[in-house]
């Protein structure tokens, strides 16, 4: 990430307010913000999943590996305000599992990344369906965004559902039962 163009960034931003960049509060926004940016929030581009979900243990468990309730915050890419909530992530074992740590940290390599909700949804799934070729994927994210709380329609409180299911969870009525119930 270039630190010195997201702080000139940021100067011209809090400039075109119309703001007194020179205040003592807003004199070095621009380079904490920057660093804000590069050191969390904008952390996922440089994380790589294929690397974090190579973790991987030989193992004939087959049953279905569900972690839910992961709390998380991203940032829309359409207006830059955060969202949040929480993740469900299950995977159907095909021989090989992996560290639980390694499906919340699949999410979080997403959610620090400019994104939309329904995209976060997907890259996630496809990740693990693609490295850890499970004979299922689900992933279910519930978020608020403060888009939608802060501007426009303003409504406070309101949840954003989304889904992703791939393979077995996908095509097994059973399966996704299951898997929604949790």
């Amino acid at each position: 990430m270039n630190q010195n163009k997201m702080e000139a960034g940021i100067k011209m931003f809090l400039q075109g307010m119309n703001l007194d960049i020179n205040n003592q509060h807003l004199k070095n926004t621009p380079k904490r913000v920057a660093k804000a940016w590069a050191a969390t929030l904008g952390s996922g581009y440089e994380q790589d999943v294929k690397k974090i979900l190579s973790v991987e243990f030989t193992d004939d468990y087959d049953s279905m590996v569900v972690i839910k309730d992961i709390p998380f915050s991203s940032t829309c890419i359409h207006h830059l305000l955060p969202f949040y909530g929480t993740a469900k992530i299950a995977y159907i074992p095909n021989g090989k599992i992996t560290g639980l740590s390694k499906l919340a940290r699949v999410l979080e390599v997403y959610a620090r990344r400019l994104q939309i909700q329904e995209q976060l949804t997907v890259q996630i799934a496809k990740a693990i369906q693609k490295y850890l070729k499970p004979k299922g994927v689900g992933v279910v994210i519930i978020a608020e965004h403060q888009c939608m709380s802060h501007r426009g329609v303003q409504k406070a409180g309101s949840k954003t559902v989304t889904s992703c299911l791939l393979g077995a969870m996908r095509s097994d009525s059973k399966t996704r039962a299951e898997f929604l119930s949790f």
